[in-house]
């Protein structure tokens, strides 16, 4: 499996939006989104850059949604194959398949500070669904799944640390999460409005289908 070893602070630069790729540390003012003489592309000659085409437009968003998601070309180009063959607006069954992704519902159930650390909680088999071990990141939950985590004092402990970690954090409509238990439901699937990060899916949709 691959996986993104450099800065990813960069990549936040780079699409010029916050992508919450370090959790809680996003929120502070050590994120180099807050600060202005960082705010801007990686590079040397990032403000010698001229108009973006149209393409590049097209790809910039494309590009925000894998690094936000942590998915690399060959899965990206698997949801949107799958986004096509179901009913609905392709854009936005796209993000929703994208939201279903366990590693983005632990993250998101506040049991993990980012989608990164959810991953290594899912890989390293301290993660449940239904009751049944589940070691894929990208695996996509269903409306009534339930989520929990091996009854270990390791796995406890570095959920509570996460918890812990990021007290204000509020638990989306679609999801329930029991903090003292640890554990979470899956109450409805999620929809176009329950997508947090600043995208046009339409231009996604574009550039994929040409």
């Amino acid at each position: 499996m691959g996986r993104y070893l450099g800065p990813v602070c960069r990549l936040c630069r780079r699409e010029g939006v916050k992508l919450m790729l370090k959790g809680a540390r996003c929120e502070t003012a050590k994120c180099p989104m807050e600060r202005q003489d960082r705010n801007r592309p990686p590079g040397m000659f990032a403000w010698r850059r001229g108009r973006v085409s149209d393409y590049g437009v097209r790809l910039r968003e494309k590009q925000k949604v894998k690094r936000y998601y942590g998915v690399f070309e060959k899965q990206f180009t698997n949801y949107f194959k799958r986004a096509e063959r179901l009913r609905g607006n392709t854009g936005e069954v796209l993000l929703a398949l994208l939201e279903r992704r366990l590693d983005n519902v632990i993250q998101k159930m506040g049991f993990a500070l980012s989608r990164k650390q959810a991953r290594l909680l899912i890989a390293h088999g301290h993660v449940h669904v239904n009751g049944h071990k589940v070691d894929i990141p990208s695996f996509l939950v269903s409306q009534g799944d339930k989520v929990s985590f091996k009854a270990a004092d390791k796995t406890k402990k570095a959920v509570k640390a996460a918890i812990e970690g990021n007290p204000n954090a509020s638990v989306q409509p679609w999801l329930q999460a029991d903090a003292n238990t640890m554990e979470g439901v899956i109450v409805a699937l999620p929809t176009r409005d329950d997508v947090q990060i600043p995208v046009e899916e339409q231009l996604i949709v574009e550039l994929c289908s040409r």
